[in-house]
C-alpha cells in the first residue's frame, strides 16, 4: 500500500499549510500507519541554504546535512522522525537533476521537455522517498499559493499521479477565510476563487481545511460546498489556536482522520492521540510564566516582527516550559538596542550629548535584562549587531542571569571572555575582523580553500556530527551521557591556539570532537554561574513537543528557579 495526500494553499501565503500537513501527518502515524512528509518549494534555489531569514524564515537542518525549510522541523517535530534530503526538493534540484540527467544521456537522445519531465522527476521523487521511508501513507506540501506561476508544474505532476493512481492520491486544500470586521461573516468567495484555479490545472479538492480566525459554521461550510462542487463533510474548520499542538486535535473533533482514509480506501484504525491530547491540555491550561529572551537581528521586517527567523528556538523554549507545566513568554530584543556608542557598529552616533544620551540608553536597556528568567542569543552571520551581544552576554555573566548561546552564541561568548576575563582585549572573529590580534574564533584551512572559491552553498560545516562530553559538567548532567550527536550549520570554529588559555583562566570546554580539534560546548562552573552555557551546534533542531531537548529542558529548569 502506497498512499499520497498533497497539500496546497490557496487564498494567500503563510495560510498554514507546514502544520497542516505535519497534523494530517501526525493523525495517519497516531492510527498505526508509517507516515512520512515531503516539502517541494517553489524557488529555483537548489536548497535553503542561501535564503535570507528576514525573508524566507528560519533554515533548518537535518542530521544529513540538507539545508531546507522551516516546515521540515515541523514534520521532524510532529512526527517525532528524523527526515533526510529525500524528503525535500526544490524547483533548482529538480531543474538540476533533469539538465544533469539529459547532459548523460540518461533520456536516450529524446528531447526533453518543461512538461512531461519536469513532472515526471517530481513523481519519481515523492516515490522514492516514499520507499526509502516504507511509508504506508506520504504527505506532500506544495509550496506557494494556488495561482502563482511557480508552481503550476508541482500541480501537474499532481494531476499526472492522480490520474495513474486514482484510488492512492488525495488533494487537500488549505484555504483563507478573510473578515473584514468583527461585524462582517467570514468570506468564501476568495475560497471559491481558489478552488476554480485548482479547477483549471485539472484538479479537484477532495478536502478543504478552511482557515481563519474563527470557527467555520454550517452556513459557511454548505456554502463553500455547493459552489466548489463538494460535500458539507469535506470542509473541515481550521481555526485559529493558541499553540500548533493543538491543529492535530482540532481536526479529529471533525473527523478529519476517519475522512482521509475513506476517501483512499483503508479501513479506519482507532486512534490514539493520549500523549498529544496531553500536551494540548498543558499549552491550554498551564499559567505560570516563565519568561526568555531572545537577542537577535534577524526578526525586523518593515515594521512587523518575522518569528519564523528563530521558529526552532522558539519551539524548543515552549517544549522545555511545557515539560515544566510553565507558559512561556517569549520577548524579542533586538541586538543593536545593547551596543555602545564607540563600537564600530555605531558609528552613526557623533556628539557629546548624543553619546551620553546613547549611554544611558544602552545601561537602561542591559538592565531590563535582568527581568527575564533566562537570555537566549541565538546563530546568525555577520557584524551587525555583534557588540550589542557580546555587551549583553557580559552582563549575563556579571549578573548571574541563565544563558544559553547556540552556534553565533557560543563564538560570541568565547570572545566575551576572551576580552574580558582572559584579557585579550581586542579578541574578535575573523569573520568580521580579519586582522584582529586575537582571532579566538577562526576559520579552518578548508573552510578557507572553499571561501577562496566563492563556494558558499552547501560548504558549511552541516548536518550532524558526534560530540564527546566531560563529565561533571552542566552538559553531562543534561544529557546523561558521554557521547552525543547534534547538528550543526556554521563555518567558523573556536581556535585551537586559544583553547588551553581559556581554559587556564576559567572557561570550560565540556563538549569537544573526539580528536578534540573542535570545541563543541562551552559552560561556566555552577559555583561561578548557575547556567551559562553556548553550544557551536544547533539543539533547537533536535528538540521535540513530548522530547524537548535536554539542553534547552536544563536551561528552563534552572531559569524557573532564577
Amino acid at each position: 500500500m502506497k498512499k499520497y495526500i498533497f497539500v496546497v494553499g490557496g487564498v494567500m501565503s503563510g495560510v498554514g499549510k507546514g502544520v497542516a500537513a505535519a497534523s494530517i501527518a501526525k493523525i495517519l502515524q497516531s492510527r498505526g500507519f508509517e507516515t512520512t512528509a515531503i516539502k517541494i518549494d517553489p524557488y529555483v534555489n537548489v536548497d535553503a541554504g542561501t535564503m535570507n531569514p528576514t525573508e524566507h524564515g528560519e533554515v533548518f537542518v537535518l542530521d544529513d546535512g540538507m539545508e531546507c525549510d522551516q516546515d521540515m522541523g515541523n514534520y521532524e517535530r510532529f512526527l517525532d522522525r528524523d527526515l533526510t534530503k529525500d524528503n525535500y526538493m526544490t524547483t533548482g534540484s529538480i531543474y538540476q537533476s533533469v539538465i544533469n540527467r539529459e547532459r548523460n544521456l540518461g533520456y536516450g537522445g529524446k528531447c526533453v521537455e518543461v512538461v512531461p519531465h519536469i513532472p515526471l522527476e517530481v513523481i519519481s521523487r515523492i516515490e522514492k522517498a516514499a520507499e526509502k521511508n516504507k511509508a504506508d501513507i506520504t504527505v506532500v506540501e506544495i509550496g506557494g499559493t494556488v495561482g502563482e506561476y511557480q508552481n503550476i508544474l508541482f500541480l501537474e505532476a499532481v494531476r499526472m499521479l492522480k490520474i495513474k493512481k486514482p484510488d492512492d492520491v488525495l488533494l487537500i486544500l488549505v484555504s483563507y477565510l478573510p473578515i473584514q470586521n468583527e461585524q462582517s461573516e467570514l468570506k468564501t468567495k476568495p475560497t471559491q476563487y481558489a478552488v476554480r484555479t485548482l479547477n483549471s490545472a485539472g484538479l479537484q479538492p477532495d478536502i478543504i481545511l478552511a482557515r481563519a480566525g474563527v470557527s467555520l459554521d454550517k452556513k459557511r461550510k454548505e456554502k463553500i460546498a455547493f459552489n466548489c462542487n463538494m460535500a458539507d463533510e469535506e470542509v473541515i474548520s481550521a481555526p485559529d489556536v493558541k499553540s500548533i499542538y493543538e491543529v492535530p486535535v482540532n481536526f479529529e473533533r471533525d473527523n478529519l482522520g476517519n475522512l482521509i482514509l475513506r476517501k483512499l480506501k483503508i479501513k479506519t484504525r482507532k486512534q490514539d492521540l493520549k500523549n498529544w491530547r496531553k500536551l494540548a491540555k498543558i499549552v491550554k491550561e498551564s499559567k505560570k510564566p516563565v519568561r526568555i529572551g531572545i537577542i537577535g537581528k534577524y526578526f525586523g521586517s518593515g515594521e512587523f516582527i518575522l518569528a519564523d527567523s528563530y521558529i526552532s528556538v522558539i519551539e524548543a523554549i515552549k517544549h522545555a516550559a511545557y515539560y515544566f507545566n510553565r507558559q512561556p513568554v517569549i520577548q524579542w530584543l533586538n541586538a543593536e538596542e545593547f551596543e555602545h556608542p564607540s563600537s564600530a557598529s555605531s558609528s552613526r552616533f557623533s556628539g557629546t550629548s548624543t553619546i551620553r544620551k546613547r549611554l544611558s540608553e544602552l545601561t537602561k536597556n542591559l538592565k531590563k535584562l535582568k527581568e527575564f528568567d533566562g537570555i537566549i542569543v541565538p546563530g546568525g552571520f555577520g557584524s551587525r549587531g555583534v557588540e550589542g551581544k557580546i555587551n549583553a552576554i557580559r552582563y549575563l555573566r556579571d549578573n548571574k542571569i541563565p544563558f544559553l548561546g547556540l552556534c553565533y552564541g557560543m563564538q560570541l561568548a568565547t570572545i566575551e571572555f576572551a576580552r574580558n576575563v582572559a584579557g585579550f582585549k581586542k579578541a574578535n572573529t575573523t569573520e568580521i575582523a580579519q586582522e584582529t590580534p586575537y582571532p579566538v574564533i577562526d576559520i579552518l584551512p578548508e573552510q578557507k580553500q572553499k571561501l577562496a572559491k566563492k563556494d558558499y552553498g552547501g560548504s558549511m560545516r552541516l548536518g550532524a556530527y558526534p560530540a564527546v562530553l566531560k563529565k561533571g559538567t552542566i552538559a553531562y548532567a543534561a544529557y546523561k551521557t558521554h557521547l552525543v550527536s547534534e547538528r550543526h550549520r556554521h563555518r567558523y570554529e573556536v581556535n585551537p591556539e586559544y583553547i588551553e588559555r581559556l581554559e587556564k583562566k576559567g572557561l570550560v570546554f565540556s563538549g569537544f570532537s573526539s580528536d578534540r580539534r573542535l570545541m563543541e560546548i562551552l559552560e561556566l562552573p555552577k559555583k561561578k554561574h548557575p547556567f551559562f552555557v553556548a553550544t557551536q551546534f544547533h539543539p533547537e533542531f533536535k528538540s521535540r513537543p513530548l522530547k524537548p531537548h535536554p539542553l534547552f529542558r536544563e536551561f528552563v529548569r534552572i531559569a524557573t528557579s532564577h
